[in-house]
Protein backbone atom coordinates (compact mmCIF):
# COMPACT_ATOMS: atom_id res chain seq x y z
CA UNK A 1 0.00 0.00 0.00
CA UNK A 2 1.25 3.91 -0.25
CA UNK A 3 0.84 7.19 1.73
CA UNK A 4 -2.17 7.64 -0.45
CA UNK A 5 -4.05 4.96 0.83
CA UNK A 6 -8.14 5.72 2.51
CA UNK A 7 -8.91 3.59 4.98
CA UNK A 8 -12.31 2.95 7.12
CA UNK A 9 -11.96 2.20 10.42
CA UNK A 10 -14.98 0.29 12.04
CA UNK A 11 -15.84 1.11 15.77
CA UNK A 12 -14.36 3.73 18.73
CA UNK A 13 -13.35 2.01 20.85
CA UNK A 14 -10.15 1.13 22.33
CA UNK A 15 -9.41 -0.57 18.93
CA UNK A 16 -10.82 1.90 16.77
CA UNK A 17 -9.51 5.13 18.70
CA UNK A 18 -5.58 3.46 18.15
CA UNK A 19 -6.46 2.57 14.69
CA UNK A 20 -7.21 5.70 14.31
CA UNK A 21 -4.10 7.67 15.64
CA UNK A 22 -1.83 4.58 14.15
CA UNK A 23 -2.78 6.01 10.64
CA UNK A 24 -3.17 9.07 11.12
CA UNK A 25 0.45 9.21 12.68
CA UNK A 26 1.69 7.61 9.49
CA UNK A 27 0.02 10.10 6.98
CA UNK A 28 -3.03 8.13 5.72
CA UNK A 29 -6.70 9.41 5.41
CA UNK A 30 -9.28 7.87 7.85
CA UNK A 31 -12.87 7.62 8.54
CA UNK A 32 -13.91 5.96 11.48
CA UNK A 33 -17.87 4.62 11.87
CA UNK A 34 -18.73 4.52 15.35
CA UNK A 35 -22.62 3.51 15.80
CA UNK A 36 -22.95 5.44 19.88
CA UNK A 37 -22.85 8.69 20.19
CA UNK A 38 -19.40 8.76 21.78
CA UNK A 39 -16.00 6.99 21.36
CA UNK A 40 -14.74 4.29 23.86
CA UNK A 41 -16.65 1.21 23.10
CA UNK A 42 -17.28 -1.04 25.95
CA UNK A 43 -15.85 1.32 28.85
CA UNK A 44 -18.35 4.71 27.42
CA UNK A 45 -21.37 3.90 29.98
CA UNK A 46 -24.41 4.69 28.32
CA UNK A 47 -23.15 5.44 25.01
CA UNK A 48 -26.28 4.83 22.86
CA UNK A 49 -27.46 2.05 24.86
CA UNK A 50 -24.54 0.05 23.09
CA UNK A 51 -21.84 -0.34 26.31
CA UNK A 52 -22.44 -3.51 28.28
CA UNK A 53 -20.96 -2.06 31.29
CA UNK A 54 -22.15 -2.45 34.45
CA UNK A 55 -22.31 -0.30 37.48
CA UNK A 56 -19.42 -2.20 39.44
CA UNK A 57 -16.87 -2.75 36.61
CA UNK A 58 -13.47 -1.84 36.89
CA UNK A 59 -10.36 -3.14 35.03
CA UNK A 60 -9.07 -6.97 35.93
CA UNK A 61 -5.40 -5.98 34.97
CA UNK A 62 -3.78 -3.13 36.82
CA UNK A 63 -3.33 0.58 34.97
CA UNK A 64 0.47 -0.02 34.38
CA UNK A 65 0.20 -2.98 32.32
CA UNK A 66 -3.24 -1.44 30.60
CA UNK A 67 -2.38 1.77 29.86
CA UNK A 68 -1.42 2.66 26.14
CA UNK A 69 2.62 3.50 25.70
CA UNK A 70 2.19 6.70 24.26
CA UNK A 71 -0.78 7.95 26.79
CA UNK A 72 0.50 6.82 30.56
CA UNK A 73 -2.92 7.17 33.05
CA UNK A 74 -2.53 9.14 35.53
CA UNK A 75 -0.61 8.49 38.51
CA UNK A 76 -3.19 9.13 41.28
CA UNK A 77 -5.45 6.51 39.88
CA UNK A 78 -5.78 3.40 41.40
CA UNK A 79 -4.23 0.28 40.39
CA UNK A 80 -7.62 -1.04 38.49
CA UNK A 81 -9.60 1.71 37.26
CA UNK A 82 -13.31 1.53 37.27
CA UNK A 83 -15.01 1.67 33.31
CA UNK A 84 -16.08 5.22 33.90
CA UNK A 85 -12.73 6.27 34.27
CA UNK A 86 -11.20 4.19 31.49
CA UNK A 87 -14.23 5.25 29.42
CA UNK A 88 -12.81 9.10 30.50
CA UNK A 89 -8.92 8.08 29.54
CA UNK A 90 -10.53 7.07 26.29
CA UNK A 91 -12.29 9.69 25.04
CA UNK A 92 -9.35 11.59 26.75
CA UNK A 93 -6.69 10.11 24.19
CA UNK A 94 -9.36 10.98 21.34
CA UNK A 95 -8.79 14.83 22.17
CA UNK A 96 -5.26 14.72 23.07
CA UNK A 97 -4.56 13.12 19.59
CA UNK A 98 -6.95 14.77 17.25
CA UNK A 99 -9.12 11.84 16.48
CA UNK A 100 -12.81 13.38 16.73
CA UNK A 101 -12.58 14.88 13.39
CA UNK A 102 -12.45 11.94 12.07
CA UNK A 103 -14.77 10.07 13.43
CA UNK A 104 -18.82 9.73 12.21
CA UNK A 105 -20.74 8.90 15.29
CA UNK A 106 -24.61 7.36 14.94
CA UNK A 107 -22.73 5.39 11.70
CA UNK A 108 -23.93 1.92 11.76
CA UNK A 109 -21.85 -0.10 9.02
CA UNK A 110 -24.14 -2.22 7.29
CA UNK A 111 -21.93 -4.30 4.33
CA UNK A 112 -18.13 -3.63 3.74
CA UNK A 113 -18.20 -5.25 0.35
CA UNK A 114 -14.54 -5.75 -2.87
CA UNK A 115 -15.67 -2.79 -4.76
CA UNK A 116 -16.21 -3.54 -8.63
CA UNK A 117 -13.72 -1.10 -10.09
CA UNK A 118 -11.19 1.90 -8.74
CA UNK A 119 -10.73 1.60 -4.71
CA UNK A 120 -10.51 -1.73 -2.83
CA UNK A 121 -13.85 -1.76 -0.78
CA UNK A 122 -17.21 -0.21 -0.43
CA UNK A 123 -18.67 0.69 2.54
CA UNK A 124 -22.17 0.59 3.05
CA UNK A 125 -23.95 2.50 6.23
CA UNK A 126 -27.41 2.26 7.81
CA UNK A 127 -28.45 5.90 6.87
CA UNK A 128 -28.01 4.82 3.13
CA UNK A 129 -23.90 5.95 2.63
CA UNK A 130 -22.16 4.49 0.35
CA UNK A 131 -17.98 5.33 0.03
CA UNK A 132 -15.03 3.85 -0.94
CA UNK A 133 -11.84 3.10 0.27
CA UNK A 134 -8.36 1.56 -0.09
CA UNK A 135 -8.51 -0.49 2.94
CA UNK A 136 -10.45 -1.57 6.16
CA UNK A 137 -9.68 -1.96 9.74
CA UNK A 138 -12.85 -3.80 11.38
CA UNK A 139 -12.33 -2.87 15.62
CA UNK A 140 -15.92 -3.54 15.99
CA UNK A 141 -15.08 -5.53 19.27
CA UNK A 142 -16.28 -9.13 20.21
CA UNK A 143 -18.57 -8.42 23.59
CA UNK A 144 -21.97 -7.25 21.16
CA UNK A 145 -23.22 -10.92 20.28
CA UNK A 146 -24.43 -12.24 23.40
CA UNK A 147 -23.60 -16.53 23.87
CA UNK A 148 -26.48 -18.48 25.17
CA UNK A 149 -26.00 -22.70 26.01
CA UNK A 150 -26.64 -24.26 22.52
CA UNK A 151 -28.34 -26.25 22.88
CA UNK A 152 -30.37 -24.88 25.36
CA UNK A 153 -31.13 -27.16 28.73
CA UNK A 154 -34.42 -29.40 28.82
CA UNK A 155 -37.42 -27.92 30.73
CA UNK A 156 -38.81 -24.91 31.29
CA UNK A 157 -38.04 -22.24 32.94
CA UNK A 158 -40.41 -19.83 34.93
CA UNK A 159 -38.40 -17.09 36.32
CA UNK A 160 -36.65 -14.36 35.13
CA UNK A 161 -33.65 -15.18 32.31
CA UNK A 162 -30.94 -12.88 31.15
CA UNK A 163 -27.31 -12.47 29.56
CA UNK A 164 -25.03 -10.88 31.66
CA UNK A 165 -24.72 -8.08 28.40
CA UNK A 166 -28.02 -6.88 29.72
CA UNK A 167 -27.21 -6.44 33.26
CA UNK A 168 -26.08 -2.85 35.09
CA UNK A 169 -27.17 -3.22 38.50
CA UNK A 170 -27.54 -5.23 41.24
CA UNK A 171 -31.15 -3.94 41.76
CA UNK A 172 -32.69 -6.17 39.29
CA UNK A 173 -31.66 -9.00 42.15
CA UNK A 174 -33.16 -7.76 45.36
CA UNK A 175 -35.07 -10.12 47.04
CA UNK A 176 -34.41 -12.58 44.52
CA UNK A 177 -33.23 -16.15 44.28
CA UNK A 178 -30.16 -15.91 42.02
CA UNK A 179 -27.80 -18.35 40.02
CA UNK A 180 -25.13 -16.86 37.56
CA UNK A 181 -23.70 -19.49 35.31
CA UNK A 182 -21.01 -19.25 34.14
CA UNK A 183 -17.01 -18.42 35.52
CA UNK A 184 -15.41 -15.83 34.05
CA UNK A 185 -14.75 -12.06 34.92
CA UNK A 186 -18.37 -10.92 34.48
CA UNK A 187 -19.79 -14.03 36.38
CA UNK A 188 -17.85 -13.85 39.36
CA UNK A 189 -18.48 -10.22 39.19
CA UNK A 190 -22.24 -10.14 39.16
CA UNK A 191 -22.57 -13.11 41.55
CA UNK A 192 -20.65 -10.58 43.96
CA UNK A 193 -23.28 -8.13 43.27
CA UNK A 194 -26.18 -10.29 43.87
CA UNK A 195 -24.75 -11.94 47.19
CA UNK A 196 -25.47 -7.93 48.57
CA UNK A 197 -28.75 -7.90 47.51
CA UNK A 198 -30.05 -11.29 46.63
CA UNK A 199 -32.97 -13.26 49.18
CA UNK A 200 -30.53 -16.21 50.33
CA UNK A 201 -27.14 -16.95 49.22
CA UNK A 202 -26.39 -16.69 45.03
CA UNK A 203 -25.64 -19.60 43.72
CA UNK A 204 -22.90 -20.17 41.27
CA UNK A 205 -23.09 -23.04 38.19
CA UNK A 206 -19.74 -24.37 36.89
CA UNK A 207 -18.79 -26.79 34.62
CA UNK A 208 -15.69 -26.28 34.05
CA UNK A 209 -12.75 -25.04 36.28
CA UNK A 210 -10.84 -21.34 36.03
CA UNK A 211 -7.75 -20.13 37.70
CA UNK A 212 -9.34 -17.03 40.07
CA UNK A 213 -6.98 -14.91 40.74
CA UNK A 214 -6.64 -11.75 42.91
CA UNK A 215 -5.76 -8.37 41.94
CA UNK A 216 -3.29 -8.38 44.59
CA UNK A 217 -0.25 -11.06 45.46
CA UNK A 218 2.03 -10.21 48.00
CA UNK A 219 1.10 -6.75 48.37
CA UNK A 220 1.75 -5.87 44.37
CA UNK A 221 -0.94 -6.00 41.54
CA UNK A 222 -1.23 -9.71 40.33
CA UNK A 223 -0.22 -8.69 36.64
CA UNK A 224 2.97 -6.70 37.95
CA UNK A 225 4.00 -9.87 40.10
CA UNK A 226 3.73 -12.31 37.07
CA UNK A 227 5.81 -9.85 35.11
CA UNK A 228 8.73 -10.06 37.30
CA UNK A 229 8.55 -14.14 35.86
CA UNK A 230 9.27 -13.10 32.29
CA UNK A 231 12.79 -14.11 31.95
CA UNK A 232 11.93 -17.56 32.94
CA UNK A 233 10.87 -20.23 29.90
CA UNK A 234 7.27 -20.49 29.49
CA UNK A 235 6.73 -23.38 31.04
CA UNK A 236 8.47 -22.98 34.20
CA UNK A 237 7.20 -19.51 34.82
CA UNK A 238 3.73 -21.42 34.35
CA UNK A 239 4.57 -23.05 37.42
CA UNK A 240 5.82 -21.09 39.49
CA UNK A 241 3.04 -18.77 39.12
CA UNK A 242 0.64 -21.70 39.58
CA UNK A 243 2.77 -22.71 42.84
CA UNK A 244 2.77 -18.96 43.66
CA UNK A 245 -1.10 -18.69 43.30
CA UNK A 246 -2.12 -22.00 45.10
CA UNK A 247 0.20 -20.71 48.29
CA UNK A 248 -1.78 -17.48 48.08
CA UNK A 249 -5.53 -18.43 47.68
CA UNK A 250 -5.36 -22.77 47.27
CA UNK A 251 -6.68 -24.14 44.62
CA UNK A 252 -10.82 -23.33 42.75
CA UNK A 253 -11.97 -26.72 44.60
CA UNK A 254 -11.12 -25.64 48.21
CA UNK A 255 -14.08 -22.70 47.04
CA UNK A 256 -16.26 -25.78 45.83
CA UNK A 257 -15.44 -24.80 42.38
CA UNK A 258 -14.20 -27.32 39.94
CA UNK A 259 -10.21 -27.55 38.91
CA UNK A 260 -9.49 -25.77 35.99
CA UNK A 261 -9.04 -27.56 32.96
CA UNK A 262 -6.01 -25.86 31.52
CA UNK A 263 -2.62 -24.41 32.73
CA UNK A 264 -2.32 -20.92 34.13
CA UNK A 265 -2.03 -18.40 31.39
CA UNK A 266 -3.42 -21.58 29.00
CA UNK A 267 -6.68 -19.93 29.25
CA UNK A 268 -8.22 -16.36 30.31
CA UNK A 269 -8.12 -16.19 34.24
CA UNK A 270 -10.70 -14.67 36.14
CA UNK A 271 -9.57 -11.62 38.32
CA UNK A 272 -11.85 -11.72 41.71
CA UNK A 273 -10.34 -10.50 44.80
CA UNK A 274 -13.90 -10.19 46.41
CA UNK A 275 -15.47 -13.74 44.60
CA UNK A 276 -13.10 -15.87 47.11
CA UNK A 277 -14.46 -13.62 49.93
CA UNK A 278 -17.94 -14.41 49.05
CA UNK A 279 -17.46 -17.69 48.80
CA UNK A 280 -16.04 -18.58 51.78
CA UNK A 281 -18.36 -16.96 53.75
CA UNK A 282 -21.51 -18.83 52.06
CA UNK A 283 -23.52 -15.66 50.84
CA UNK A 284 -22.07 -17.32 47.23
CA UNK A 285 -22.45 -21.10 47.02
CA UNK A 286 -20.87 -23.12 44.00
CA UNK A 287 -22.85 -25.17 42.05
CA UNK A 288 -21.98 -27.66 39.13
CA UNK A 289 -23.66 -28.09 35.72
CA UNK A 290 -27.17 -27.23 35.66
CA UNK A 291 -29.09 -30.38 34.04
CA UNK A 292 -32.36 -29.44 32.90
CA UNK A 293 -34.82 -26.54 34.15
CA UNK A 294 -37.94 -27.32 36.31
CA UNK A 295 -40.16 -24.41 36.66
CA UNK A 296 -39.31 -22.49 39.29
CA UNK A 297 -36.02 -24.90 40.10
CA UNK A 298 -33.16 -25.30 38.64
CA UNK A 299 -32.10 -28.93 38.75
CA UNK A 300 -27.96 -29.51 38.88
CA UNK A 301 -25.80 -32.26 37.27
CA UNK A 302 -25.09 -34.17 40.73
CA UNK A 303 -29.21 -34.60 41.14
CA UNK A 304 -29.11 -31.15 43.51
CA UNK A 305 -32.10 -28.32 42.93
CA UNK A 306 -32.53 -25.15 44.24
CA UNK A 307 -35.50 -22.90 43.69
CA UNK A 308 -34.26 -19.91 41.34
CA UNK A 309 -35.97 -16.89 40.55
CA UNK A 310 -33.41 -15.19 38.12
CA UNK A 311 -31.00 -17.09 35.81
CA UNK A 312 -27.89 -15.00 34.37
CA UNK A 313 -26.02 -16.26 31.54
CA UNK A 314 -22.41 -15.05 32.26
CA UNK A 315 -21.62 -17.71 29.19
CA UNK A 316 -19.46 -14.86 26.67
CA UNK A 317 -19.93 -13.87 23.32
CA UNK A 318 -20.01 -14.38 19.81
CA UNK A 319 -17.33 -13.07 17.38
CA UNK A 320 -20.19 -10.91 15.10
CA UNK A 321 -19.41 -9.54 12.09
CA UNK A 322 -22.48 -8.93 10.72
CA UNK A 323 -21.07 -6.23 8.04
CA UNK A 324 -19.18 -8.87 6.28
CA UNK A 325 -20.52 -11.62 3.91
CA UNK A 326 -19.66 -15.30 4.02
CA UNK A 327 -17.16 -15.36 1.36
CA UNK A 328 -14.61 -12.80 3.62
CA UNK A 329 -15.49 -14.72 7.54
CA UNK A 330 -15.47 -18.63 5.83
CA UNK A 331 -17.84 -20.78 7.60
CA UNK A 332 -16.80 -19.83 10.77
CA UNK A 333 -16.20 -16.34 12.28
CA UNK A 334 -14.47 -17.53 15.51
CA UNK A 335 -11.97 -18.86 13.72
CA UNK A 336 -11.16 -16.80 11.02
CA UNK A 337 -7.93 -17.17 9.63
CA UNK A 338 -5.90 -14.05 9.81
CA UNK A 339 -2.07 -13.13 9.00
CA UNK A 340 -0.37 -12.22 12.71
CA UNK A 341 -4.11 -12.05 14.06
CA UNK A 342 -4.44 -8.87 11.80
CA UNK A 343 -4.35 -9.29 8.29
CA UNK A 344 -6.88 -11.05 5.93
CA UNK A 345 -4.99 -13.95 4.23
CA UNK A 346 -6.51 -13.31 1.30
CA UNK A 347 -7.24 -9.54 1.55
CA UNK A 348 -4.58 -7.99 3.27
CA UNK A 349 -5.93 -4.40 2.81
CA UNK A 350 -8.81 -5.95 5.24
CA UNK A 351 -7.71 -6.13 8.60
CA UNK A 352 -8.61 -6.55 12.03
CA UNK A 353 -7.45 -4.92 15.47
CA UNK A 354 -9.06 -6.60 18.79
CA UNK A 355 -10.49 -9.95 17.38
CA UNK A 356 -8.78 -11.73 19.48
CA UNK A 357 -9.03 -12.66 23.30
CA UNK A 358 -5.88 -11.97 25.23
CA UNK A 359 -4.86 -13.66 28.57
CA UNK A 360 -3.62 -9.88 29.81
CA UNK A 361 -4.63 -6.06 29.36
CA UNK A 362 -6.03 -5.94 25.68
CA UNK A 363 -5.12 -2.40 25.23
CA UNK A 364 -1.65 -2.62 24.43
CA UNK A 365 -2.14 -5.29 22.28
CA UNK A 366 -4.57 -3.45 19.94
CA UNK A 367 -2.09 -0.35 20.15
CA UNK A 368 0.82 -2.52 18.62
CA UNK A 369 -1.42 -4.43 16.65
CA UNK A 370 -2.91 -0.77 14.98
CA UNK A 371 0.85 0.59 14.56
CA UNK A 372 0.99 -2.96 12.06
CA UNK A 373 -1.78 -2.81 10.57
CA UNK A 374 -0.72 1.08 9.65
CA UNK A 375 2.92 0.24 8.83
CA UNK A 376 1.69 -2.30 6.06
CA UNK A 377 -0.97 0.29 4.67
CA UNK A 378 1.45 3.08 4.58
CA UNK A 379 3.91 1.34 2.96
CA UNK A 380 6.16 0.87 5.72
CA UNK A 381 5.95 -2.74 6.52
CA UNK A 382 5.98 -5.60 3.46
CA UNK A 383 4.06 -8.97 4.24
CA UNK A 384 5.56 -12.11 3.27
CA UNK A 385 3.68 -13.82 -0.07
CA UNK A 386 0.62 -14.92 0.12
CA UNK A 387 1.52 -19.25 0.34
CA UNK A 388 4.04 -17.60 2.87
CA UNK A 389 1.22 -15.88 5.04
CA UNK A 390 -1.09 -19.14 5.06
CA UNK A 391 1.75 -21.40 5.85
CA UNK A 392 2.53 -19.27 9.01
CA UNK A 393 -0.97 -19.03 10.23
CA UNK A 394 -1.81 -22.62 9.85
CA UNK A 395 1.57 -23.59 11.72
CA UNK A 396 1.00 -21.41 14.92
CA UNK A 397 -2.15 -19.92 15.06
CA UNK A 398 -4.56 -23.03 13.41
CA UNK A 399 -7.57 -24.61 15.60
CA UNK A 400 -5.96 -27.65 16.63
CA UNK A 401 -8.53 -30.72 16.08
CA UNK A 402 -11.10 -31.36 18.95
CA UNK A 403 -10.02 -33.41 21.93
CA UNK A 404 -6.20 -32.45 21.04
CA UNK A 405 -3.79 -30.36 22.88
CA UNK A 406 -4.48 -26.58 23.52
CA UNK A 407 -2.07 -23.80 24.31
CA UNK A 408 -2.53 -19.92 25.07
CA UNK A 409 -4.76 -18.45 22.18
Amino acid sequence: MTAACRVAVIGAGAAGLTACKALRDAGLDVVVHERGDRPGGLWARGAGGFSPAYASLHLNTSKGRTEFADFPMPRGWPDYPSADLVGGYLADYAETFGLLPHVRFHSTVTSVERAGTGRAWTVTTADGGRDRFDAVIVANGHNRDPRLPDPGYPGAFDGLRMHAHDYRTPEVFRGKRVLVVGTGNSAMDIAVDASHVARGPVLLSARRGVHIVPKYLFGRPSDATGGALAVLPWRIRQRVAETMLRLAVGSPRDYGLPDPSGGLFQNHPTISDTILHRLTHGEVVARPGIDRLDGGRVVFADGAADPVDVLVWATGYRVSIPFLGPDLLGPDPERLPLYKRVFHLDEPSLAFVGLMQSTGAALPIVEAQSKLAAAYLSGAYALPPARERAARWHATCAPRPRGGATGAR
